[in-house]
């Protein structure tokens, strides 16, 4: 089998949770776990949502903590669309890097109901731009 990364994040209402990464996002629902919890596939991640409001970050915290994914550009660019379809609150707009260390990194961040930040991004060359032989998880292809 291969890994399956697991993440676990706290959200106010699970059912504005469940909207907003199921329908906006277009992660597939996974099963409930109790009446307080799902999971959802998040690009490959195993996301549960837990309905745990007191631990959900203040609204006014800057939202430098952060998980994502990298995408393809013509992906990422899909996803950006359907997302115009869905309101979302968007922390920082797309913007192309075109001069800095990773140059032909596109990205833009974005927050789920709860305040958590999601990151979604592209890179011309993600394996050059992220130092890596290849994604992790990954296989090479077979000789």
């Amino acid at each position: 089998m291969e890994p399956i990364l697991h993440l676990s994040i706290p959200v106010r209402d699970l059912d504005a949770a469940r909207a907003f990464y199921v329908d906006a996002l277009g992660c597939e629902a996974g099963q409930h776990i109790g009446t307080h919890a799902i999971d959802v596939w998040f690009f490959g991640l195993q996301l549960t949502l837990q309905e745990r409001p007191a631990e959900v970050a203040p609204d006014d915290a800057p939202g430098v903590r952060h998980f994502g994914v990298t995408l393809d550009r013509a992906a990422l660019d899909a996803l950006l669309a359907r997302l115009g379809d869905h309101e979302v609150r968007w922390i920082s707009p797309v913007e192309t890097d075109t001069s800095g260390r990773l140059r032909g990194k596109t990205s833009a961040k974005l927050a789920d109901p709860s305040g958590n930040v999601i990151e979604l991004k592209s890179y011309d060359d993600p394996r050059d731009a992220l130092g890596i032989s290849a994604p992790s998880g990954a296989r090479e292809p077979s000789r």
